[in-house]
This record gives structure tokens, sequence and C-alpha cells, in this order.
């Protein structure tokens, strides 16, 4: 072979070699808790651990999920497990990668410290309408939300107060996703919201507000005394069409490269929340006692909602009552 067929030859090779080495470009889509606080911190450490390209595109919750479904994303970025209501959703794997929390949020100048799961429940449903009534002033309580349907940090809300996360509620405020929400609730002192701890704790301008009297930080979610503590999710579909590079990426998740990214985004890697797992069933049942009690009998003493968590017993959760006033679906 002469030496120019030898030099063509390494050129096509060198050209060529590129395209055979390179790993497909994943992408990611979801909702912003999943994909700001966690999945745009996890792409640089995966590009830096030797992983491909992960295409990081916040958005909402359905339309990460629908686009996984679709093959449009490889793969869906959830603050709640599938919703059995939507049966496709049932063709993903739901992962759980961290811990979060759910936190009711104010503006930093707003007088109010604590509600209970009592308030929180009339606040949705529109029963509770000022802010005075929850320790703060006498202004109208501005209940914000997410417009698109079944956002996961709304729906955990709702099937830990409600008994399902498809509950109707009260919420005239409503914004595109949880970013866009928490800024306008730094703006003024009447708005409330539920948004993830991960998103705000960090924010000087809003103010978590304290649940029966405990209040969210990184060592009372980490010890389940914070009651809200929910984990983060991301969604798969078997077989889809860089199943194997995903089942690469999903591995990387459990690596101390990933766990660093979690935990400077106020997150717990979900191998380390060992007390939570098996605390979250005994704590569904306590936060559904705890509503009935308070709806039947008022208001009862605060001794800590999982202070006691070895002596609950429930019969499961009962069926929630329907709103009497009309309330607004963001549906």
């Amino acid at each position: 072979m002469s030496g120019c067929r030898w030099a063509l030859l390494l050129l096509l090779l060198w050209l060529t070699a590129p395209v055979w080495a390179a790993a497909p470009t994943l992408v990611l889509r979801g909702d912003t808790t999943t994909t700001r606080n966690l999945a745009a911190g996890l792409a640089k450490a995966w590009a830096g651990h030797g992983g491909g390209h992960l295409q990081v595109q916040p958005f909402n919750t359905i339309s990460g999920i629908d686009n996984t479904l679709s093959g449009k994303a490889d793969i869906a970025g959830s603050a709640r497990p599938a919703f059995p209501g939507r049966t496709q959703e049932l063709r993903l794997r739901f992962i759980p990668v961290a811990w979060d929390a759910l936190v009711l949020i104010t503006q930093h100048d707003n007088s109010a410290r604590n509600v209970t799961l009592q308030q929180i429940y009339n606040i949705y449903l529109g029963r509770i309408s000022r802010w005075n009534v929850v320790g703060g002033d006498h202004q109208t309580i501005h209940l914000d939300s997410i417009a698109s349907p079944l956002d996961g940090l709304e729906f955990d809300l709702r099937r830990f107060i409600y008994g399902r996360g498809n509950q109707q509620v009260a919420a005239p405020w409503l914004y595109l996703n949880t970013q866009q929400m928490d800024n306008a609730v730094g703006l003024g002192p009447q708005s409330l919201a539920v948004t993830a701890y991960s998103d705000v704790f960090h924010n000087q301008r809003v103010k978590m507000l304290a649940v029966e009297g405990i209040r969210p930080d990184a060592a009372t979610i980490a010890a389940g005394r914070y009651p809200l503590f929910i984990p983060l999710y991301f969604a798969t579909l078997p077989g889809g069409h860089h199943a194997a590079e995903v089942a690469r990426f999903m591995a990387f998740l459990k690596t101390p490269a990933a766990a660093v990214v979690m935990r400077a985004h106020g997150l717990i890697p979900y191998a380390e929340g060992g007390v939570l797992q098996p605390m979250s069933a005994p704590r569904n049942r306590w936060l559904a006692a705890r509503i009935r009690a308070e709806l039947s009998h008022g208001a009862i003493a605060m001794n800590g909602p999982l202070a006691a968590l070895g002596t609950i017993h429930s019969p499961g959760a009962s069926r929630v009552p329907r709103s009497s006033k009309s309330s607004k679906s963001i549906r």
C-alpha cells in the first residue's frame, strides 16, 4: 500500500474514532427541584469522571415524565413517585436518589413562625385565609401554587394532608415552576407556598416555617424529626434508546463524587438516609392520625411528631372528606 493511501486511511480512522468512542448525550428533563438542585451539579461531576454529556432541561414534572415515555428524554426528574391515575407512568422505573423535605415558606419579614397540620389542611381548602390565624399580621394569605398538573412537591403535600396527591385546593396565585414561585414569595410578606428545602435553605429572602413546632434544617430532616421528608426520583424507561448509558449514569449516583454534589445542594444521598426509609410508612400513618384527631377534637399538644414513633397504631389512612367550599383546580 502506497504512503498516500496509508495517510488517507489514517486520516479516516482519526476522523471516525471520536464518533465510535463518544458516549451519547443523555437528556434529563423534569421539575426544577430535581433539575436545578440535583441534576445540574451531577452533570458536571458525571462529565468530570469520564461520563458523557448530560443535557439538563428544567421545566416541570409532567413534561419530564412524558418526554421520557416518548423517548425525547432519557431520564425524568421528579419529586414524586408514579401516579397510578396516569397508567402510562407505570411504564417508568422511579428510582429514589436523594432525600429532601417539603417546607412551607413565606417572606422573611412575615411574623408567623409555625403552622400545624390542621392549619395547612384548612389553608389549602380556603378555610383559613388570614395570617393572624397562624400567628402573623392581619393580612390576607396569598397562597401560591404551581400551575402545571401533578407537580411533585404539591402532589406530596396534598398526599400527606388529604390522602390524595390530586386533591383540588384553593390556591389562586399560580406559577410555572418552583423557581418562579420561590422568587415571588421573597417579594412580599403575604405569600405562602410549599417548596423543597433544597430550593431555599440558602435563600435569605424567604423564611421556612416550623411544622408542628419543628423547624426544617439539615439535622431535623436527616433524623426524621421534621415530618415532611421526601425522596427525589429519577425515572427511566426500561429498554430505552440509551439504556446502557443511562444505567452507567444511575450507577454513578451511588459514588462518593455524586454524594458530594448532593450534600452541597442541601440533599441527603438516598443510601445515607438509613433512618428515613423505614420511618416513611409510620410517618404517613402518624400524619393521617394526627390530622383526623385535630379535625375531630381541635388542636392537640405538640409532642414532636416522631418522638413516639414506635407507639403509633393506625388502621390505615382514612378517606379524606371533601371541602364544603369551592376550590380552584390547577389541573
